[in-house]
């Protein structure tokens, strides 16, 4: 089984900068994180292979967000940079797989980190 913790979100201006880590437990491969906004579905916003070699973005956030991995911490982290408004949610990092250049959640969950954008 897959255990996942998310940390680091809260409370910053627009154009500011967080860093979110997920520490993980278990047998893990390819990463992701997602996002989830009141009344909307969540979304993938970023997924990393297992080796931290290739990394995709959703449109929305490429250039100001950076998934990355230290696979000797087991843990996963976001950067997110020039953040805006809209990418006030609460984010998940999730295990999933790659097949070719498609990436695949599986369901396993944390229990998400509060990011809130002031304008």
């Amino acid at each position: 089984q897959v255990q996942l913790v998310e940390s680091g979100g809260g409370l910053v201006q627009a154009g500011g900068s967080l860093r979110l880590s997920c520490a993980a437990s278990g047998s893990i491969n390819a990463m992701g994180w997602s996002r989830q906004a009141p009344g909307k579905q969540r979304e993938l916003v970023a997924s990393i292979t297992r080796g931290g070699y290739s990394t995709n973005y959703a449109d929305s956030v490429k250039g100001r967000f950076t998934i990355s991995r230290d696979n000797a911490k087991n843990t996963v982290y976001l950067q997110m940079n020039s953040l805006k408004p809209e990418d006030t949610a609460v984010y998940y990092c999730n295990a999933g797989y790659y097949r070719g250049s498609n990436y695949y959640t599986l369901n396993y969950w944390g229990q998400g980190t509060q990011v809130t954008v002031s304008s």
